[in-house]
């Protein structure tokens, strides 16, 4: 695969896993990019804890949502339960169909869902090729275009262009059916094509770009290319944990620290209090540090809480002892 310069924060705690079989797949509804988040999520939670069922409040969290009422809800789960998947050959006279759930219901703000057995093997107990999807990555899309090209370009591992005639693109973006794309392909290119190129480019580690593919005057396929950047790991639950647990306790004592007696070590704590703020900025979500730069970020916490604390046992070894006149009463 070709490389980029490009640098992508990657955490493997907030991604979910499919099948390439899968990722390369029609869905054979065309999904608004609410309901790919949404079958997503149900995705997400069920890879997180088997669980399969989930809150609303936790799904618009993970996608910055805000306002899902229950008819949305309503909407979503509706078209999500008829979803089927289709593991067809784009470009060839061959194809399987099979429904994704078996049921979903939704109550007082919560999602239950069953999966069909067949979807098991794509998204549990993965085994052959998959790819994993940085959800804190896809949060970012406006447009469900972005996120199905992405899932197919990523599912090409290994490859870095991939040649589809207009109809077979067509396929892949569930467009086939409107008429305007068919017979005006600026159009296919400006609603669609460009959109998600445009935001795989912005918010991904992947650089793409398609050469036409002409017959005379005619655009009769795309060949899409692209290139990696290198994918860092993102700082980890633990650790975001335990980094604010840290700052947590400076703030909590910040008034101790920032009035000491002597005037050295006063201006230095409120200077080691300023720097533990900076630090617990970093524990606020979306996370955009390194696992690397966060245990840093844990070991200069540490070491402002001991400064502080080493100085703030000085200020008190140096105070008069409280005489309690009652005890002599």
């Amino acid at each position: 695969m070709r490389k980029n310069t490009k640098k992508q924060i990657f955490s493997y705690e907030n991604s979910v896993r499919k099948s390439n079989k899968l990722s390369m797949s029609k869905l054979n509804q065309g999904l608004s990019l609410n309901e790919m988040q949404l079958l997503a999520y149900a995705i997400y939670s069920t890879q997180q804890d088997g669980k399969t069922e989930f809150l609303k409040a936790d799904f618009e969290k993970k996608f910055g949502i805000e306002k899902y009422q229950t008819i949305h809800a309503k909407k979503d789960t509706e078209r999500i339960l008829g979803l089927k998947v289709s593991t067809e050959d784009l470009e060839n006279d061959r194809f399987k169909f099979w429904n994704v759930f078996l049921s979903m219901e939704y109550e007082q703000g919560l999602f239950v869902f069953e999966w069909n057995p067949k979807m098991i093997p794509h998204i549990l107990e993965l085994k052959e090729k998959y790819i994993t999807t940085d959800l804190t990555i896809t949060s970012q899309f406006k447009s469900g275009f972005s996120w199905t090209l992405y899932e197919y370009i990523k599912a090409h591992y290994g490859f870095w262009h991939k040649p589809l005639s207009k109809e077979a693109l067509m396929k892949l973006f569930n467009v086939e059916d409107v008429k305007s794309y068919k017979t005006n392909t600026s159009l296919l290119k400006k609603k669609v094509i460009d959109v998600a190129l445009e935001e795989i480019n912005k918010y991904t580690e992947l650089e793409t770009w398609y050469v036409e593919e002409k017959k005379g005057r005619s655009i009769i396929g795309f060949d899409f290319h692209w290139s990696a950047g290198e994918k860092v790991t993102s700082a980890t639950k633990k650790q975001i944990k335990e980094l604010k647990a840290i700052t947590d306790v400076i703030r909590e004592d910040m008034f101790k620290y920032i009035n000491l007696k002597n005037d050295e070590n006063r201006e230095k704590a409120i200077e080691l209090v300023k720097k533990s703020e900076e630090i617990s900025l970093n524990t606020i979500e979306p996370i955009c540090i390194t696992k690397e730069r966060a245990e840093m970020l844990i070991l200069d916490a540490n070491w402002c809480l001991n400064e502080l604390e080493h100085m703030l046992e000085i200020d008190n070894k140096g105070q008069k002892p409280f005489y309690n006149w009652l005890e002599e009463r």
